[in-house]
């Protein structure tokens, strides 16, 4: 789930990028590979006629609902003879859904697609995508949206190449990876906000001491373990490394000292009780839900939570990058772009679609984004945060941003790099492999590709 903005997207982006899950494919029927608009494309809404857009969206939380009802509505009144038909499924079901309904005679005109290799990279290799690149010229997206922005939903044609090519997307909110804290127990239990990994080790071990659950964690959807061990690798492995294996880039490797370190601090945490019980059985929702009610001093996750959190906790939650890499230097935790808005090859009307996903991220959507609490991907500097949580969010996704220590979702790496994290990470929580053994499978994933 996965941003950045303005002033704060200094994401440097490689040769590749992504976020991920199952891998789809395309009829021969569908395969169109370089999608685009027939003809001049058309940017006065009020004069496409009568049109309904079938929209599908994950914007199912909290802040993130609000502001896509907000911005429906404000379109519709703006453009009366457009219908939106919203259809809103959470991020999994999304992921599953996707690829079979893009085959489909009555696929939705458009859709959040996952930019990953395996969602976004084979949708446009298979044509099922409209290129972007003519209507970001005529609505000025290539001038308001960073290089760095708009490289995390570009692809060459075939879907090969990740970071570069045309754009197929546009994203609207910036996520970043870090510490969510319950301020009240740190305080009770006599816990200082933890500015090294040593104070944070400390913190955790503080915290199991007087009975309390160190680090929430639901883990039953796999994919949640990646983002806190992207923390954790962030505290070793330097950023251009973690770069290369997240893009997907040649002369990378998983099988290195560092990354052995970070593997096996998630087996020490898993040793000492800090996680929640029963994590990996647990699912990702109910446990941070469970964070709200006061179980738990820490939380590793994403910016995406930002609005709930704020909203249950009010000023009892605070968020912080992770602590400097042990090496020395600046913050490094992962992050970069919510799932991009796309148009589908089989759009009835894509002028109208286009349309639409201009709304969503003009200077203004902007504003209705950062007043439900979420974190616009541009213009970000701009825009005042609505409480002390997002203050801290907006804050620490500027200065990793900044600092060029924001890195991608290692899932982005491969096809099938989602399914091969989030199993294998499992299994290393459950210690059914050893972090030896688990960096081994990831590296022949990553190998297996990157060698084609």
């Amino acid at each position: 789930m996965k941003l950045t903005r303005t002033s704060l997207v200094a994401l440097t982006v490689g040769a590749g990028l992504a976020l991920g899950a199952c891998a789809p494919g395309g009829s021969g029927s569908d395969t169109n590979a370089s999608a685009t608009p027939s003809g001049a494309v058309k940017t006065d809404a009020a004069s496409l006629g009568d049109v309904t857009l079938t929209v599908w969206d994950q914007e199912v939380r909290g802040g993130q609902a609000k502001q896509i009802e907000t911005l429906n509505t404000e379109f519709q009144k703006k453009y009366p003879n457009i219908k939106i038909k919203r259809v809103s499924r959470s991020f999994d079901d999304l992921v599953k859904t996707l690829r079979l309904a893009l085959t489909g005679a009555d696929a939705p005109d458009v859709v959040q697609a996952n930019n990953t290799r395996s969602q976004m990279g084979e949708f446009v290799k298979a044509g099922q995508l409209v290129n972007l690149d003519p209507y970001a010229a005529a609505y000025g997206w290539d001038k308001r949206y960073p290089q760095s922005v708009r490289n995390v939903a570009s692809y060459s044609p075939d879907g090969k190449t990740f970071g570069s090519g045309s754009l197929f997307g546009m994203p609207q909110v910036g996520e970043v990876v870090g510490i969510f804290s319950n301020d009240a127990k740190l305080k009770t239990l006599g816990i200082n906000p933890p500015k090294t990994w040593a104070e944070f080790d400390a913190a955790l071990a503080t915290a199991k001491s007087k009975g309390e659950v160190p680090l929430v964690l639901g883990n039953l959807e796999k994919w949640p373990a990646g983002h806190v061990f992207g923390v954790v690798q962030g505290r070793f492995t330097k950023a251009d490394d973690i770069r290369k294996l997240g893009f997907g880039q040649t002369g990378g490797s998983w099988v290195t000292p560092e990354n052995t370190k970070a593997a096996q601090t998630l087996v020490d945490w898993v040793d000492k009780g800090y996680f929640s019980s029963g994590f990996n059985g647990q699912d990702y929702d109910p446990a941070w839900q469970g964070f709200t009610k006061g179980k738990g001093v820490f939380l590793i996750a994403g910016s995406w939570l930002q609005a709930d959190l704020s909203a249950a906790m009010k000023s009892g939650v605070k968020f912080s990058l992770p602590p400097a890499p042990e090496s020395g230097g600046t913050a490094v935790t992962t992050g970069g772009t919510g799932l991009p808005f796309a148009i589908t090859n089989k759009a009835k009307n894509k002028d109208a679609a286009a349309a639409y996903i201009n709304f969503l991220t003009t200077p203004e959507a902007m504003k209705v984004l950062a007043d439900n609490g979420n974190l616009p991907v541009v213009e970000t500097a701009e825009q005042k945060a609505p409480d002390a949580l997002a203050t801290d969010v907006f804050t620490a996704f500027g200065a990793v941003s900044s600092d060029d220590g924001l890195v991608p979702y290692l899932d982005w790496a491969t096809p099938t790099m989602g399914d091969t994290l989030g199993a294998t990470l499992q299994d290393l929580l459950a210690k059914k492999v050893t972090p030896e053994k688990a960096l081994e499978a990831l590296q022949k994933d990553y190998g297996d590709f990157t060698a084609k």
